[in-house]
């Protein structure tokens, strides 16, 4: 338990700085204010009480609270987004203006709101980059050893000796990604490219879906199975290592199919498709980050940078409070050419809210009664 807990601590905090070190470089960049920089607290629920903190040279509070969740970075004039311009001249000196980040460019105003999820991206691609340069990506020659009896593999027409190229689409090199995509799939058939003696063939295999128990998040999770069982061609596991262009951009693919993945399975939530047997919430990521955290530390920070993309695009939906939504206040703005109502504030901070409440039950309940 207390390795689940240290282990949580540390990523969630490694996370949550990395994100709102992203809102605190745009801030500066566009010339607003930060008057402070809170770590472990919410600006809201009287969450913001301060355990330990120090003022740097240009006048930002670096806060630390007690609570170990969330982050935020405070602008100046940040509770006045609701002001008029009139309102704004009466409280704000001329000068003191010229640091509002609400007076400052669209396009500013959009990349300091995009900055959190942006450091949460680039700090996962440079994880995989660092991973596929100095240990190299698993690239072991391996085949379909056997076919299960009256599986969907067989009905499909895969037999032993069967090489896979690709499912889906994705270009398969390892054992790890056979299962990665298969699990990941979700059409009715799953297309397989294999090579069968020097012949490239495309298979569609219907998949079976069935309960499993997950070691990492230590639940019993629905799964895609084909019936296969594969192997590798040689005793030696062969690793290659990427030069740094090459590398980052494998990365930035990685990145690019977690947030597809993360997605579809919203889409599929919303459609009630979806198996919430795989949600997790704060219990539950607790668990798989100790979990990873017994496995090594290349297994740990590898979890770290999926749980980081998973943050910044959850960040990026158009739901208020969310970065997303934020964007979408600033988007409205400009299209109007005026300021929101302050009432109209109010009513889109309780939907958002409510939303994010009710998905923090929502996830509870999956982690601890699912």
């Amino acid at each position: 338990m207390l390795l689940y807990l240290v282990s949580f601590l540390v990523l969630f905090s490694f996370i949550v700085i990395i994100h709102e070190y992203g809102h605190y470089y745009f801030a500066k960049k566009a010339g607003a204010k930060v008057e402070q920089f809170f770590i472990f607290g919410l600006p809201y629920f009287n969450l913001n009480k301060e355990f330990l903190g120090w003022n740097d040279k240009d006048g930002t509070r670096w806060s630390i609270g007690y609570v170990p969740i969330g982050g935020y970075v405070k602008t100046l004039g940040a509770e006045d987004y609701h002001l008029s311009q009139q309102e704004i001249d009466e409280k704000y000196s001329k000068e003191d203006q010229n640091f509002l980040i609400n007076n400052k460019k669209y396009y500013q105003k959009v990349l300091y709101a995009l900055g959190g999820p942006l450091a949460n991206f680039l700090s996962a691609i440079l994880v995989f980059s660092l991973i596929f340069i100095f240990i190299g990506k698993d690239v072991t020659p391996f085949s379909i050893n056997e076919v299960v009896k009256d599986s969907p593999a067989e009905k499909a027409g895969l037999i032993a000796g069967d090489k896979i190229l690709s499912i889906e689409g994705n270009k398969v090199e390892n054992i790890q990604d056979v299962s990665k995509y298969i699990r990941t799939s979700t059409g009715d058939n799953i297309e397989i490219i294999i090579q069968r003696y020097s012949e490239n063939k495309k298979i569609l295999v219907q998949p079976n879906e069935v309960f499993d128990q997950d070691n990492l998040i230590k639940k019993r999770t629905k799964k895609r199975v084909i019936g296969i069982v594969i192997s590798y061609s040689t005793d030696q596991m062969i690793k290659k290592q990427f030069g740094p262009v090459e590398a980052i951009t494998l990365a930035v693919k990685e990145v690019y199919f977690v947030c597809k993945q993360i997605l579809i399975f919203i889409g599929q939530l919303l459609t009630g498709r979806a198996d919430i047997s795989q949600l997790s919430g704060p219990v539950g990521i607790a668990k798989m980050t100790g979990e990873a955290a017994k496995l090594g530390f290349l297994t740990f920070i590898t979890f770290f940078a999926y749980i980081s993309i998973s943050l910044g695009f959850m960040n990026l939906l158009p739901i208020p409070l969310l970065d997303g939504g934020i964007i979408v206040l600033f988007t409205i703005e400009k299209i109007i050419g005026g300021k929101i109502k302050k009432e109209y504030l109010e009513i889109y901070g309780r939907i958002g809210l409510t939303f994010i409440m009710f998905l923090t039950v929502f996830a509870l309940y999956s982690d601890l009664f699912i």
